[in-house]
This record gives structure tokens, sequence and C-alpha cells, in this order.
């Protein structure tokens, strides 16, 4: 693994460095992708996403899949998870008075056992990867539980349902042509059912510093820095949870005016208390890779995040994207 990051990391330098001396066309920017982690125990605590520093007016839907599998105990805690989520999200950004970005998050999410179990196997064994002992259960059969000294605190239950309503207020502090610098607050509400896993039943805040920096007309790199501040979960049994800080870095690469590459990378410190489990305690890391395609008013995105760290976060994650430009 540690070969194959720095392969990648030089492979990344190569292509930022040609692209400073090649570049001819100034390109427009949209920011990178906005997805965030959906590991069940995670989801619902105010969970961050990148975003670029500069204020648009926009109506997003974001389509997300991904799946997870972490059935693992320790002398205090029981963690059962396998399953799959879908989530569709809308979002809404709007500019006030030229000087501030209001935002508005509605997600929408599915649990089921899902269809992946099969393939997610073979694609294991084929190519040597870890597949967490994921052939230890039947394929595609839904498992949502967490315990803490035999008592239980979720019981996740395959269905539809809301998760927490998101609102942010983003603070431009500079905005130029190559250099943007914002502040973000944001204030996640308790709509979601905490027992079944799509809420934590309490108030969640964080706060971020956003930047962006062009390297060269076609390319473009993002920054956010942040801490997060959960509320307890509130299940049939309360979980005090820990603040979190989070990073990440996203390099958007114009090919055309009408196309854009990005990667990007984003982390997080552990949220729950020491459970003694590798799968929930490391920091959790997801890169992902993927595309966007610009069209009139708008623009379309489809990307994929791996977990590179084999904790805190699902398998992968598949987004696709439609954005409108008010």
């Amino acid at each position: 693994m540690l070969n194959i990051m720095k392969n990648a990391g030089r492979f990344i330098s190569l292509i930022v460095f040609l692209l400073l001396f090649f570049s001819s066309i100034v390109y427009s920017f949209d920011g990178p992708f906005q997805v965030k982690n959906q590991y069940p125990i995670f989801l619902h605590v105010n969970q961050p996403y990148l975003e670029n520093a500069s204020m648009e007016n926009s109506l997003s839907f974001s389509l997300s899949h991904s799946s997870t599998y972490t059935v693992q105990n320790s002398s205090n805690w029981i963690i059962n998870l396998d399953m799959e989520i879908t989530e569709l999200n809308f979002r809404y950004k709007r500019i006030i008075g030229d000087f501030i970005e209001f935002g508005l998050d509605v997600p929408v999410l599915g649990f089921s056992g899902g269809f992946m179990d099969g393939f997610l196997v073979s694609y294991h064994d084929t190519f040597g990867f870890s597949g967490y002992k994921r052939n230890n259960r039947p394929s595609n059969e839904f498992l949502y539980e967490v315990r803490r000294k035999g008592n239980l605190v979720i019981e996740g239950k395959s269905g539809i349902g809301i998760g927490d309503i998101r609102l942010t207020v983003k603070q431009p502090l500079i905005l130029t042509d190559r250099f943007n610098l914002s502040v973000k607050g944001d204030l996640e509400l308790p709509t979601g059912r905490a027992r079944r896993g799509y809420g934590n039943g309490n108030f969640d805040t964080g706060v971020s510093v956003l930047l962006d920096k062009s390297l060269s007309d076609s390319v473009m790199t993002y920054w956010n820095f942040g801490a997060v501040f959960p509320g307890d979960v509130k299940g049939y049994e309360t979980v005090n949870l820990k603040n979190f800080i989070y990073g990440g870095a996203a390099l958007e690469w114009a090919l055309k005016k009408s196309f854009s590459f990005l990667v990007q990378i984003q982390g997080q410190s552990s949220i729950y208390p020491e459970t003694d489990l590798l799968a929930v305690d490391r920091t959790a890391y997801l890169l992902t890779i993927g595309g966007r395609i610009n069209v009139e008013n708008g623009s379309f995105e489809l990307s994929l995040a791996e977990d590179i760290n084999a904790s805190g976060a699902p398998d992968f994650i598949v987004n696709l994207t439609y954005k409108i430009k008010l």
C-alpha cells in the first residue's frame, strides 16, 4: 500500500508539473466532489464534505450508494454492520446580500441488505484485497446492530427514512481569480430517528476553513480543515461521542471547457469512544476519483470513493450528482 501511495503521489506531481507549463486556456472551476462518509454509525454525526471557498446559487440532487461490512466485538462493544446505504441528498445554496452563502441539506436514506456482496467477494478474492470476512455471513442479508456492555444502542431496520437536516453559512474572507479563502459554520438538526440509525437524536455543530488555490489556468486545488462538535447518540442508550477534526485536499484538472477530472482525499479522526475495534477506532480516509461534465446552467458528476485505511468508512461509495446553477 505504501508503494502504491508513493507512486500515485509521483504521478499526480508529474501531471501538475506539466500543467504548470503547458496550460494556456482559462477554465471555470466548480469545486471538489461533495461526497460524505457513509459509514453507518458515523453518517448521522454531521459528516463533512469537501467544498470550494467561493459562493454560488445552486440546487443539487446527489445520489450515493455504499457498502459496509463490519462484524466485530470487544469486551464492551458489539458493532455489526452488514448493509448497503442509498442516499438521495437535496442540497440548496443561496447567496444573500452578495456577502454570505446560506445552505440547506436534506438527506433521504435507504438501508438494505443490498445486492453487491457476491461481486465484492469475487473482486476482493481476484485481486487479493481484504474482504473484511464478508463471506462469513449470508449474501446480501441486512444487519445493523450496536451494543455497549450488552445493552442495545442502535437497531437499524431495512427501509427508508429522512436523515438529519443540515444548515450552513459560508462567509468569504478573500475572493480573487487565483486564491479564495472562506470560513463556514454548520448546524445539523435531529430530524432522523436515532434508534434506527437515521440520526443521532441531537444537535451537531461544525466550523471549517475553506481555501482554493490555482496552480495554472487549467488546474485548481481545494483545501478544507475543520472540526465537528457532535451531540450524543440518543438511541436505546445514550453514547457520548467525541469532538473530531477533519481535513482534505482536492485537485481539479479542466481537460476541456466541458469536462474536468478530479482526485481528492479526506480524513477524519475517530468519533466513538474507545471500542477496541480497529474498524472503528482508527482514523478514516476516503480517496475519491471521478469526472464532471458541464452542461448549460449546470453539471453532472460521477465519482468513486474508496476506503484506504480499512477503518471508519464504507468499502466504497459511488456518487452521481446533478447540479443546477440558479
